[in-house]
């Protein structure tokens, strides 16, 4: 069930913030995005390929899909023609299909480059030394990606109760991100999203720098 309630204390709070609030929508039926749709909501996070262009669908045009979850490079065609923010690029083989997916659609995707900053082996993203590997190709091959537009970075920090740890991966994705907006990205405007944080540790994540926050089950409850 949709906490309308949360849904508007969250929203206004983050509005005032300079945040941009992603409602994780994965698994929950169009009648719930459709209640914070008429709130004014516009911007929806879906994990899986099927389910998002099941959605898309039935749901209104004007709004804003971001992709979050773990992308297929064999998956990138079916929502390249209207997906608003790709969350997940974590290799270079993944934008380069992004980048000639966008082409055939002719459209620019929006793209934020994933970070491993958890501890946890099995979450995604590049690490420091592929990160300055990546932004060496990127410069020199920018020409060729005119169909990407990599706005910025985001990153899971571990699943643990150990607050000071994730506060010490958010400060290090910050760092990492300031980096890279003083390096490779000096001189586009565009590298301006830092998406971290979600239900349990956006408060957090907003005080170390996020101005995007990825929120679930505060929104519509748990999943079953």
């Amino acid at each position: 069930m949709v906490n309308t309630l949360a849904y508007l204390s969250l929203s206004e709070q983050l509005k005032n913030q300079n945040v941009t609030l992603v409602a994780v929508s994965k698994l929950k039926p169009a009648a719930d995005i459709k209640t914070l749709y008429d709130l004014g909501q516009r911007d929806f996070g879906e994990n899986y390929v099927q389910e998002l262009l099941e959605k898309t669908g039935a749901l209104p045009e004007d709004i804003r899909w971001h992709f979050i979850g773990h992308l297929q490079s064999n998956k990138v065609k079916y929502i390249a023609p209207f997906v608003h923010l790709i969350h997940g690029v974590d290799s270079l083989k993944l934008l380069l299909e992004i980048n000639k997916q966008g082409k055939k659609s002719g459209r620019v995707i929006d793209c934020l480059l994933q970070v491993h900053i958890a501890t946890e082996e099995t979450k995604f993203g590049f690490d420091n030394t592929e990160l300055f590997q990546f932004g060496a190709y990127y410069e020199t091959n920018k020409a060729e990606l005119a169909h990407v537009r990599i706005r910025g970075m985001m990153g899971m920090a571990s699943f643990s109760e150990d607050e000071s740890q994730v506060r010490k991966e958010f400060n290090a994705l910050k760092q990492t991100f300031e980096v890279h907006k003083s390096g490779t990205f000096l001189f586009e405007q565009s590298f301006d999203t830092l998406s971290m944080g979600m239900s349990g540790d956006y408060e957090m994540a907003i005080a170390k720098g996020s101005n995007m926050v990825r929120i679930g089950s505060l929104l519509f409850g748990r999943r079953g």
